[in-house]
């Protein structure tokens, strides 16, 4: 699933391109488009259980500009035992059409009790529910 975000002057740094740390916030707002549209978040909410991310690891691969409409995805790309990762990407049409890379990050998050505030293994229904966000 992804969004759209169009550059504005607020995302930009004094270089006129989009500031670093915007990137952060348009991967969190892709990765909560993501949750809404599927469903996902709502099941995840149903369990009482909450993500919360602990790494974020960018790779800033071209500069966007104002004016640029920016295609923001995210997807779960791999569950492990005690976290898991979104894999996400930024990209924008050059000129000729052709999808561009600006931004790619790894997202990792641990599962987290709402009640106790402690992280929780990744199994059983958890499990389900993650490997169902693979699939969106």
């Amino acid at each position: 699933m992804s969004v759209e975000i169009r550059v504005r002057g607020y995302h930009l740094d004094v270089y006129q391109h989009v500031n670093n740390g915007r990137y952060l916030e348009f991967l969190e707002e892709a990765r909560w488009d993501f949750m809404s549209r599927s469903g996902f978040g709502d099941s995840l909410d149903k369990a009482g259980v909450a993500l919360v991310i602990v790494n974020i690891n960018v790779n800033y691969r071209r500069p966007a500009v104002m004016g640029d409409v920016l295609n923001v995805t995210a997807r779960i790309s791999h569950i492990g035992n005690k976290s898991a990762r979104f894999e996400q990407l930024v990209t924008l049409k050059n000129d000729d059409g052709a999808e561009v890379v600006v931004v790619d990050a790894d997202v990792t998050f641990c599962v987290m009790d709402r009640e106790t505030e402690k992280a929780l293994p990744i199994e059983g229904r958890i499990r389900d529910i993650l490997a169902s966000g693979m699939e969106s």
